[in-house]
């Protein structure tokens, strides 16, 4: 008989183990060791079968253990001691409180108040179902290195009612998806409610009169709280009950009410948060890729309303505190939604007053050469609304700078103002226990830090040592991955007398490869298949044999990703090859935190330059795994020779199946010729070359990856910079936004009659040498402007044989004399300093003090 309603009752603990609720409800034990050990203790049978859940195990315990528990002392008092150091955690000054008091003392801008942060999914913990791929995994580590450094930083997402599906195979190798119902109530959440009892509620206006309203369920990351909305309420209908059923799932209204839901109902809930908690409003609103991007349609919205602003003020102020960071180098990976879907959500009935449709379509319409004006693209919204924008590593950066330039036209692509902030792994989440346990043992807290303690000499870990944790951890995942198989086959259908071959799968003693990821084409899961003979030599070999490890979900939606899952894993299949490759259904944290550091290679090899970032490799690099990778992401920039290996990439080369061979055939050459000989290369039974590369890996890279570098930098280089601009335009009536709307208003009206009229140089000879002094001269016309509204730049460098200048520097000219009619002459002296094709240009530029750069009006007028 099939309930028509469930609901979860939970255990009244006796009042000595009154704590094991607060351990169990913070996710710091997702990283803390110590606490889950904790749990772990109380039953480690159902620990196992609960996958590490404490919640689900607290839920589970029947009222005799919980009687004997509470009458152990030496358990109580475990208990009392963790809750104190979690007290301790979360009220201790750290890293953001002394970098506070260092920025006062030397008078430098003040950190941010608070920072929300938005991401559309956050992988904090496999109990917590809440992500689909890296973009999740790196919120959830972003927050959790908040937590670490005690930055005041408050999450927001939505709580989809099913996740992401689960993964499983059919007996013909096909990916099949499902979609259990969670239930929030077993989870590690509480939710928010109002003084009198009541669920906190937060509403939005829908087309047609309806109306969308959400609960508000936080999660305690550490410190950090994540602030995460939830349709499924009684008083919506039943269409809008559903919006946060699951995560990238439903037709593109479907997701565009949750992204509404994301971006304007996050705000929101941020305002009934600070409400009920006391927390500081946040002056820097970080949107984590464009899904959350109205949020600035709401926060518009409130200062119109509040303060009675206009529109054009309003945005400048909610622009001054926005950071967008965007995750793609693909755009076939960012949303867009046809404008008139907007204008039905924005427009008529639905109108916000004081916001006309057309503004809101004007900030994500694609205007501009090559795009399409009858779609609204959530990035270019997101880059519009914010001060500042980021890529997740510098090659991103790159890519983005480059497929963003047409939102500044005349400008180089290498000034289109989008920088970079590396990503990097929390590594207490993605260290093994095991790995990291040895560390502490034998290295100081500031030699773990560093990296220098793999290079002690005395009292460090020797070879022998370090060898013999690589192989545990390695059996430990061949183990593993047996059970996975097992379980796998059993869901395919086979009985268990079909299964005694699953015994013999994998070998500890064999090198090990891990390739684990989303399965979108361009990471090319099935590269490693475009010579299957080749491929089957170096998983057989006599003396040097590889395996390898796959694993990887592709979106339900995506034929192509699914059928490349199907070939791979028919491949997986063969009887002669299946105790040596193998494809583990349903990814997700629980199995990483085997997968990475069992692993001795991880490969990685998508399309280059179409990986963003692509952290997976970072977190294997952290157990002592060597990278095998295209140049692409984190690696074209931490690749050093000597941590792992670069796949040659067939740059150039048009035709993508002849590419797709060349890279194979790089592949291939590097396991057969230096990676599997070094692996298997022994001196005394230990492969010392191999030692040595994981040594430099564990010493140089370690120190790189790290989620807490990552924050740090967003903190330094984009939140406190973002947070000064908004309180350079914050403030009683908000007079410095008022000032730069109007500033702005009168640049863009005036702009068509700014030029250049005319440039001329002095003391250029026929000869021109090194050192010689040259003084341009240019002559401006800038109509209503005056010179205090613009720069007037000349931007110099070496030349290429078609006159462009690559790189090249920028110097401002001085006002020299004024005109009648807007006219005036600026001029600058020079000295050349480098030898070669020399050549420069002179522009015009808008110049505010509460610009970010000379970029942000898109404006540009040249010689």
């Amino acid at each position: 008989m099939r309930a028509i309603r469930r609901f979860t009752v939970r255990t009244v603990l006796p009042e000595a183990l009154g704590a094991l609720d607060e351990l169990a409800l913070n996710l710091r034990w997702a990283w803390h060791a110590p606490t889950r050990d904790l749990f772990c203790s109380i039953d480690p049978e159902r620990w196992e079968s609960f996958h590490g859940d404490p919640v689900r195990l607290l839920g589970s315990l029947s009222s005799a253990r919980l009687g004997e528990l509470a009458a152990d002392e030496a358990f109580v008092e475990r208990v009392r001691a963790l809750a104190a150091d979690l007290d301790t955690y979360r009220s201790e000054d750290r890293w953001y409180q002394a970098e506070g008091r260092r920025r006062e003392q030397a008078g430098e801008p003040a950190l941010p108040a608070a920072v929300a942060y938005f991401s559309a999914e956050f992988g904090i913990a496999a109990a917590l179902p809440q992500y689909s791929g890296g973009l999740g995994i790196l919120a959830g580590d972003h927050l959790k290195s908040a937590s670490d450094l005690a930055a005041p930083i408050v999450g927001v997402g939505l709580l989809y009612g099913a996740g992401y599906f689960r993964q499983s195979l059919t007996r013909d190798g096909w990916q099949h998806e499902t979609y259990p119902v969670l239930d929030p109530d077993n989870l590690p959440l509480t939710l928010l409610r109002e003084e009198d009892g009541s669920p906190s509620r937060v509403s939005l206006p829908l087309p047609g009169g309806r109306t969308l309203r959400a609960q508000v369920w936080r999660a305690d990351v550490g410190r950090v709280p994540l602030l995460l909305l939830d349709s499924n309420v009684p008083d919506n209908d039943d269409a809008a009950r559903k919006v946060t059923d699951r995560l990238y799932g439903g037709t593109s209204e479907h997701r565009l009410q949750q992204e509404l839901l994301l971006g304007m109902g996050g705000v929101k809930a941020l305002r009934v948060h600070s409400r009920l908690s006391g927390a500081p409003t946040p002056e820097v609103y970080h949107c984590n890729e464009g899904h959350a991007g109205f949020l600035g349609i709401e926060r518009v919205h409130e200062l119109i309303e509040a303060e009675g602003l206009a529109f054009p003020a309003a945005l400048e102020a909610v622009r001054a505190g926005t950071v967008f960071t965007t995750h793609t180098p693909v755009p076939a990976g960012i949303d867009r939604f046809g404008a008139d879907l907007i204008a039905e959500y924005f427009g008529g009935g639905n109108a916000i007053p004081g916001i006309d449709v057309a503004d809101v379509l004007a900030l994500g319409r694609e205007d501009y050469d090559g795009g399409d004006p009858t779609v609204f693209n959530m990035a270019v919204m997101g880059l519009r609304l914010a001060k500042r924008a980021n890529g997740v590593a510098k090659l991103h950066g790159k890519v983005s700078r480059s497929m963003f330039h047409q939102l500044w036209p005349g400008f180089d692509v290498g000034e289109v103002p989008i920088t970079s902030v590396t990503n990097g792994v929390h590594s207490p989440t993605w260290i093994d226990p095991l790995f990291a346990g040895a560390q502490a043992e034998y290295f100081t807290a500031d030699e773990i830090e560093s990296g220098s303690g793999w290079y002690k000499q005395d009292g460090g870990i020797d070879n022998a040592t370090l060898w013999e944790l690589r192989r545990q951890l390695r059996e430990r995942l061949v183990h593993n991955a047996r059970s996975r198989v097992r379980k796998s086959w059993t869901q395919r259908g086979a009985s268990a007398a079909e299964l005694g071959w699953v015994d013999g799968v994998l070998d500890p003693d064999v090198l090990t490869i891990g390739f684990a990821r989303r399965v979108p084409t361009y990471k090319r899961l099935t590269l490693m298949l475009r010579d299957v003979e080749r491929l089957r030599r170096l998983l057989l070999h006599p003396d040097r044999p590889v395996q390898i490890l796959v694993a990887g979900k592709s979106h339900p939606a995506d034929e192509q990703g699914v059928r490349l899952i199907q070939k791979l894993v028919q491949f997986a299949d063969s009887e002669d090859l299946r105790h040596r490759i193998v494809f583990l259904p349903n990814y997700d944290i629980e199995m990483a935190q085997t997968l990475y550091p069992g692993c001795d290679v991880w490969l990685n090899n998508p399309l280059r330059p179409l990986e963003a970032c692509g952290t997976s490799g970072m977190k294997a690099a952290l157990n002592g795994a060597l990278n095998l990778s295209v140049l692409d992401g984190w690696w074209d920039e931490m690749y050093d020779g000597q941590n792992g290996w670069a796949i040659p990439t067939a740059d150039g080369v048009d035709d993508p199946e002849h590419r797709d061979d060349l890279e194979a055939a790089a592949l291939y050459d590097l396991l057969e010729n230096t990676v599997a000989p070094r692996f298997y290369d022994r001196t005394d039974g230990l492969p010392v070359h191999w030692l040595e590369n994981i040594r430099h890996t564990l010493a140089t890279l370690g120190p790189k990856v790290q989620a807490t570098r990552m924050v740090r930098d967003y903190i330094t280089e984009l939140y406190t910079p973002t947070a000064q601009s908004f309180r350079d335009v914050d403030g009683p009536g908000y007079t410095g936004a008022i000032e730069l709307a109007d500033w702005k208003a009168k640049v863009h009206a005036a702009w068509p009659s700014v030029r250049v009229d005319h440039v001329e140089s002095e003391g250029l000879h026929e000869a021109v040498k090194v050192g010689d002094h040259v003084t341009i001269k240019a002559f401006v016309s800038l109509g209503r402007l005056s010179p205090d509204d613009v720069e007037v730049q000349m931007n110099y460098g070496r030349v290429s044989d078609n006159d462009e200048i690559d790189e090249f520097g920028t110097s401002k000219l001085e006002l020299t004399d004024t005109y009648e009619g807007g006219r005036y002459h600026f001029s600058r002296a020079f000295t050349l300093a480098q030898s070669g094709p020399f050549g420069y240009n002179v522009r015009i530029v808008p110049k505010h003090r509460d610009l970010a750069a000379a970029t942000e009006l898109a404006l540009v007028a040249s010689a």
